[in-house]
């Protein structure tokens, strides 16, 4: 890949964390909300190491994906960063930390979007969560043509995968694990007492499993936003309550999921004791599927009481999962294909081969022109049809010559990715889907 000051196009890079490399109470702690991810985006991207940017922060990874001239510095003002806004110094996070590169980058995101990355595969509430990213990123100015690349191919490559592979088949996700890890508790879910706490996208989903696994009994839904979840217990059959009923609602619930974007807790052991004495020591199961956490886990210290957070979760269910890795496999390819394809655009955001390929389509156009024309004309010779050929040639030269001058000058345009981009979008120069 090209390197130094007369470089075309910056490199891409992603650093980040995940389930698999930190523990929860890392990820926690480098997560990034809503309002904090715009923030550091407009900071990133005002750094001069940092060409582009978008923050990926769910539940179970905090990635940031950047194009720089040198990999190595921007990972390193990244580092820095989230040492400053953290408060924690980059030891405590580095060891945790992965770093990829060039085509390894682009393989990765292509992973996550495709769910290949996430602790259930084949979970679907990824790819939603990255478009949300990429809008924010978007929204911020954040990007630039390499990373809306990057991301739209990210999407298409996941959209292929799902309709070519049975790698979705029968959906799990973090929601639905929630819901089996009940089901292994109680046995049944007939006549359970049911309280969501948090009316987004996590605790609809883990509604829909719930009916669906015949969970009949009464249903509470509790939300900041009273007429938000008031509306998803009209939609689910339920009853909408008010954060400040929670703990008297504790008293009657049997499983409560909570899924909320709070930074602290929302119910912590203090609460549980009385609960506990009210509901006579019965079984109360606790599920948290938020980062930051929304239970504090010293409930499991209290007797009769349990928390099971995300990380818990991992290996609740393995029904579907070997078939599902079996469908990794294809996905992989399609993966590595999209990879190659990517590359091939990546490597024509360089000015030599987009001046040839744009020389190519013109004389492709030409020759297919002049051997339809010359069968029709009389008394032309192979002498005339050489001429006319070096007369198109020279005509191909003198219509590039100022687009290719105009490609060169660096002065006039400090980011030639974005023309040559162009160029190649207009001329359709790009290599087929």
């Amino acid at each position: 890949m090209p390197s130094g000051p007369n470089r075309e196009k910056a490199r891409i890079v992603i650093a980040g964390i995940n389930h698999n490399t930190a523990p929860l109470e890392l990820r926690e702690k480098l997560s990034f909300s809503n309002g904090e991810t715009v923030e550091a985006i407009l900071e990133l991207k005002s750094m001069v190491e940092i060409r582009e940017v978008i923050i990926i922060s769910t539940c179970n990874r905090m990635e940031v994906m950047m194009t720089a001239d040198d990999p190595d510095k921007a990972v390193a003002r990244f580092k820095a960063y989230l040492s400053s806004t953290r408060s924690m110094p980059p030891a405590d996070f580095e060891g945790a930390l992965y770093i990829h590169k060039d085509d390894e980058a682009v393989s990765h995101i292509f992973k996550v979007a495709a769910s290949l990355d996430s602790m259930i595969v084949g979970e679907p509430q990824i790819l939603g969560q990255l478009k949300q990213a990429y809008q924010s990123a978007v929204g911020a100015k954040g990007t630039g043509v390499i990373l809306n690349r990057v991301m739209h191919k990210a999407f298409f490559t996941a959209k292929c995968i799902r309709s070519e592979t049975g790698i979705g088949s029968r959906a799990v996700s973090i929601s639905y694990a929630a819901v089996e890890l009940a089901k292994k508790i109680f046995g049944r879910l007939n006549e359970k007492t049911i309280l969501l706490i948090g009316a987004g996208e996590m605790a609809e989903l883990a509604v829909a499993h719930l009916i669906h696994n015949h969970a009949d009994g009464r249903r509470y839904i509790a939300n900041r936003t009273f007429a938000t979840g008031e509306a998803l217990a009209r939609r689910f059959n339920g009853q909408a309550i008010r954060f400040e009923e929670i703990e008297d609602t504790l008293v009657s619930a049997d499983i409560i999921i909570s899924s909320t974007g709070a930074p602290g807790f929302i119910i912590n052991a203090k609460k549980i004791k009385p609960v506990m004495r009210a509901r006579r020591n019965r079984p109360l199961f606790f599920i948290d599927i938020a980062v930051p956490r929304d239970i504090d886990p010293g409930i499991n210290r209290i007797d009769n009481a349990y928390v099971y957070d995300i990380d818990d979760l991992n290996g609740v269910i393995d029904e579907n999962m070997d078939a599902r890795h079996k469908e990794s496999i294809k996905a992989e390819r399609i993966i590595d294909q999209a990879v190659i394809r990517f590359r091939q655009w990546y490597d024509g955001l360089d000015i030599v081969p987009t001046v040839k390929a744009l020389h190519d389509r013109l004389s492709f156009i030409a020759d297919a022109e002049i051997k339809r024309t010359l069968p029709g004309l009389d008394k032309f010779s192979e002498t005339d049809a050489l001429a006319l050929k070096r007369m198109t040639e020279a005509m191909i030269k003198k219509f590039l010559h100022h687009p290719t001058l105009f490609l060169k000058n660096t002065g006039s345009h400090t980011d030639k990715a974005l023309y040559l981009d162009i160029t190649r979008r207009l001329f359709h120069l790009e290599p087929d889907e």
